[in-house]
C-alpha cells in the first residue's frame, strides 16, 4: 500500500524550511531550492520487507514525481516477493522455494536471487568475517523462540545449547552451489535454510536507488526502516547535503527526535544495526536478533553500529558484519575498506568513529551547506 504526501518549496524566498522524516529511528532532514521552484513529495509504502519505506523527492510535477514512486513501488513489490524466507508466491522461485528445495535440486531463480546470494556468498568464504546467510538453520531456532517468547513472556526460553548446534551442522556455506550459466541455486544438505536477513533490505533500496536515478530522478532519499539511500542532494536551498538522522538506542520508541548524531551525505548509504531493533525478553534480559556464529548466541559488543558507504546493499551486509565482532576487530575491517565510514555505540554510551565519518557529524561541526 502506498501513500502520498506532497508541499511545495518555493525556492526564490528560501524560507529556511525543514523537512523532517521519522521512519524506524531514521531522520531524513530537507531544506529549500535555489533558482527553480520544486515540489516536495513523499510517498509511504507499508508492505514490503516488514518494515515502513518511504521515498522523498524533489520534482517539477507531480506526475514526474508519480512515475518514479510507481516505478519505486513495483520493484519493491517484485523485491520483496524474491527474498522473502516464509511465503510462496505464484510462478515465482523465491529464496523460500530454494529452502524447500534444499538437499532435493536445484532452483532456477532470477538474476536479482542468483546476485545477492552469490555476493553474500562470496563475503563469507572471503574470510572477511561472520555474516553467512547459510545461517538460517539457527536463525530460524531463535526466530521460533523469539515469537513464542512476545506471545507468551511468562513462558519465553532461549533456546537450548543442543537445539543451537544441531542447527549449525547445516550452515556451510561453501554448500551453496550456484551455476550461474544455467541461472540455478542449489543448497546440498537437505536441512540447509538460507536468511537473508543481513543484506536484502539494503540491497533492494539499492537496487531501486539506481533504477530510479537511470528513470531520471536527480534529488530522492529512500528511507527503509534502518536502511537510508540519497541520490544526488536536497533540491532546496538552505541545505546542500541530506541530513540523516543517526539512532540513539535508549531514546524512546515515540519520541519526536530518536537521533544521536547527525550524519551529512548525498549519494551514499546510512544503514543501521542495534541490539534495540528486534528482541524479546527472557528471565528480565533482553535478547536480540543478531546472532554471532561462533557463540550461536546474540553477540554484545555495542549497542548499535552504523555504517556510511556509497552502496546500500554493502552497508547493509557490513552493519551486521561489523556488529558481529569486537571493536579492535571490527574497526580494523572497517579502516581496511574503501569508501566504508562506521559509528560504534558502545555498551557504556561511548561513542567511536572511524577518522573519515568526524568530517560528515554534526557533532564534530559539519552541516549541510558545503
Amino acid at each position: 500500500m502506498m501513500y502520498f504526501i506532497k508541499v511545495k518549496v518555493n525556492t526564490m524566498k528560501r524560507t529556511g524550511i525543514v523537512a523532517a522524516i521519522l521512519l524506524a529511528a531514521v531522520i531524513i532532514f530537507s531544506a529549500c531550492v535555489r533558482q527553480q521552484e520544486y515540489f516536495r513529495h513523499s510517498a509511504v509504502m507499508t508492505d514490503y520487507f516488514d518494515t515502513v519505506i518511504t521515498l522523498v523527492a524533489y520534482t517539477r510535477t507531480e506526475d514526474e514525481f508519480q512515475k518514479y514512486a510507481q516505478l519505486a513501488e513495483a520493484r519493491f513489490t517484485q523485491l520483496h516477493q524474491f527474498y522473502d524466507i516464509y511465503n510462496s508466491y505464484e510462478g515465482i522461485n523465491n529464496i523460500k522455494t530454494v529452502n524447500d528445495m534444499a538437499g532435493i535440486e536445484a532452483v532456477a531463480v532470477h538474476r536479482d536471487i542468483l546476485d545477492l546470494v552469490k555476493l553474500a556468498k562470496e563475503w563469507t568464504l572471503s574470510g572477511q568475517g561472520k555474516t553467512n546467510i547459510a545461517l538460517g538453520p539457527v536463525l530460524e531456532v531463535w526466530h521460533r523462540c523469539r515469537t513464542e517468547g512476545i506471545a507468551d513472556p511468562e513462558n519465553a526460553r532461549l533456546p537450548s545449547q543442543e537445539e543451537l548446534t544441531a542447527a549449525a551442522a547445516f550452515t556451510d556455506s561453501s554448500k551453496i552451489i550456484i551455476d550461474e550459466q544455467e541461472g540455478t541455486i542449489f543448497l546440498a544438505e537437505r536441512h540447509m535454510r538460507l536468511d537473508v536477513g543481513a543484506i536484502a533490505k539494503g540491497y533492494a533500496t539499492e537496487l531501486v536507488a539506481r533504477e530510479l536515478q537511470a528513470a531520471g530522478l536527480e534529488s530522492g532519499a529512500i528511507s527503509a526502516g534502518g536502511n537510508v539511500r540519497t541520490i544526488g542532494g536536497p533540491r532546496d536551498g538552505n541545505r546542500d547535503r541530506w541530513a540523516i538522522g543517526i539512532s540513539d538506542p535508549d531514546a524512546p520508541i515515540f519520541s519526536n527526535d530518536r537521533s544521536i548524531d547527525i550524519v551529512y551525505i548525498n549519494d551514499a548509504a546510512v544503514v543501521t544495526s542495534g541490539d534495540y531493533q528486534r528482541y524479546y525478553y527472557v528471565g528480565g534480559r533482553r535478547y536480540h536478533h543478531l546472532i554471532d556464529p561462533d557463540t550461536l548466541m546474540p553477540a554484545n559488543y555495542y549497542r548499535a553500529l552504523t555504517v556510511v558507504t556509497p552502496d546500500s546493499g554493502l552497508a547493509d551486509l557490513l552493519s551486521t558484519e561489523l556488529f558481529l565482532s569486537p571493536y579492535e576487530e571490527s574497526r580494523a575491517l572497517a579502516e581496511s575498506l574503501e569508501d566504508v565510514e562506521v559509528l560504534w555505540i558502545m555498551p557504556d554510551g561511548e561513542i567511536r568513529v572511524t577518522e573519515g565519518l568526524n568530517r560528515m557529524l554534526r557533532s564534530y561541526g559539519a552541516t549541510g551547506r558545503d
